[in-house]
């Protein structure tokens, strides 16, 4: 097809779009997905420094403020008030593998993931019965959500107008919606002659006209997110006897995402025909505020030997989420084309899955600790649910049930003192969350960590350094016959430093 009577037939088709759209409503469609579920189930703890430095290994140790997230029965371990706060740099840096080229980037993040305070409302002298019952607020950082990954390299076989055109199949081009009905509107996807408007080829393609696509672009995906997951916890814990500690906490957690990404296809080396590329943003931001119950017990039945456990019942977030999406085009021949979908608000409910964990640990005099945690997590029970448009999830948590799995997390640490100084390592291995098949099923978390800290009777100040590191894989579309992943290797660089006074 020349180029003149591609003009002309460009030309007709927004004609044709300009005149359907008075009896066609044409929405976006965007709804939550695994990802989304997932996301925002998985906790990575944090706190203060002397937690982080020993892995967050503190379902038995209790007496820290950060602790708290885990067994709110460390609450009745304290014999002072106290508080404390803690400052945080992150740098958080990615390396992507897409067809054979890789791609590096970082990002830096400075927050304060922790504050607390915690004091006696019961104290007695007593050493049976009730020694004392303190009242604690905590909060506390679940989970960083900054990160920046950048992925680009040349495809030799596929794009993402391909998925437009797939998942198009069968539906009229008057009903298209989401980055279809975008895609179409740019021509970066078109009607095939013949199919009564149902069927789709791609500018690959030359819409249909050419028998096998034309490739070679340089594909490109910056993904740039931002946000937390933190929790406000409200702890009472009792001490009877200095042998049994039990908690109990109220906490309100809160969600803040902003999920980013910039989706570039642009033929450099001139070998398709009438493309010079095309520019595809997806961005949605989620907030959302849940409601958390814990409880736990702490038993030392010898001065060396501490064991706890603790239940975190499920949260049920309700989330509120803005969406939009737009596509720009442009073509040899001097075409320019942009369109975008409306911004969608919508609503509704995730429920996370509930929390086991157990703890020991044992306190050799006042020489060191060493500790060691067991967390279960059924990531096939979060859920989705109570839509504000009314939307049925049944898909959704259909495939929330076939894609996650159960998980088990391991954390261990350990402290040595010498007088007022202490040095502390630690090591957590935070288990896949994903069912035997899936791309991601080895996906692991694991974390190194330490630090050093110096005490005296009425203040401390303590520092940590923790490397989580994983290897996970990415799609950036779906692709059934010519499938390509993305290799991302990441690594999560905290530094810690925690300031706390005792009255």
């Amino acid at each position: 097809m020349g180029g003149s009577v591609l003009q002309k037939t460009k030309n007709m088709k927004r004609y044709i779009l300009s005149a359907v759209s008075a009896f066609a409503i044409i929405t976006g469609l965007f709804s939550q997905n695994v990802d989304d579920a997932l996301r925002y189930s998985q906790n990575f703890y944090g706190g203060t420094a002397r937690a982080i430095s020993m892995g967050d290994a503190f379902t038995s140790l209790g007496a820290d403020l950060s602790a708290l997230s885990l067994n709110p029965a460390g609450a009745g371990m304290f014999r002072k008030m106290e508080i404390s706060f803690t400052p945080q740099l992150t740098y958080n840096n990615t390396s992507s593998v897409f067809n054979g080229t890789k791609t590096n980037d970082y990002r830096y993040n400075f927050g304060l993931p922790q504050i607390g305070i915690v004091g006696s409302l019961i104290s007695n002298d007593n050493s049976t019965g009730l020694v004392s019952l303190n009242f604690a607020y905590s909060y506390n950082q679940l989970n960083n959500f900054n990160e920046n990954i950048t992925m680009s390299g040349v495809s030799t076989n596929s794009s993402m107008a391909d998925y437009w055109a797939r998942i198009s199949e069968g539906t009229h081009y008057t009903n298209l919606t989401g980055g279809a009905g975008i895609a179409y509107d740019t021509w970066i996807m078109d009607t095939i002659a013949g199919s009564g408007g149902k069927s789709y080829g791609t500018t690959f393609s030359h819409y249909g006209d050419s028998t096998h696509s034309t490739y070679g672009q340089t594909i490109t995906r910056v993904i740039t997110d931002d946000g937390y997951k933190g929790e406000h916890n409200f702890t009472l814990g009792a001490n009877f006897s200095n042998k049994f500690f039990l908690g109990a906490t109220f906490g309100v957690n809160t969600i803040h995402y902003i999920g980013h990404y910039d989706h570039s296809e642009s033929d450099y080396s001139n070998v398709i025909y009438d493309f010079k590329n095309f520019s595809y943003t997806n961005h949605f931001e989620a907030n959302g505020t849940g409601y958390a119950f814990k409880i736990g017990a702490i038993y030392r039945p010898i001065d060396l030997i501490r064991i706890g456990f603790a239940f975190h019942a499920p949260i049920g977030f309700r989330m509120h989420e803005y969406f939009y999406d737009n596509i720009a085009s442009t073509f040899d021949n001097g075409d320019k084309y942009t369109s975008s979908n409306d911004p969608l608000r919508y609503d509704y409910t995730l429920s996370t899955p509930m929390r086991l964990l157990g703890g020991i640990s044992f306190q050799v005099k006042k020489v060191a600790i060493l500790s060691a945690d067991y967390e279960y997590v059924d990531y096939t029970q979060a859920k989705f649910s109570r839509a504000s448009d009314g939307y049925d999830y049944t898909n959704e948590n259909q495939a929330i049930q076939n894609i996650l799995s159960k998980s088990s997390n391991l954390r261990f640490g350990a402290e040595f003192r010498f007088g007022s100084v202490y040095v502390r390592g630690g090591y957590g291995l935070y288990g896949s969350a994903f069912a035997k098949g899936e791309a991601n099923h080895s996906l692991t978390y694991n974390t190194i960590s330490g630090g050093v800290g110096y005490r005296q009777n009425n203040f401390y100040i303590d520092f940590a350094y923790r490397n989580l590191f994983y290897t996970r894989v990415y799609n950036m579309y779906y692709d059934p016959i010519n499938p390509v992943a993305t290799t991302i290797n990441g690594s999560i660089n905290t530094f810690t430093a925690t300031i706390g006074m005792k009255f």
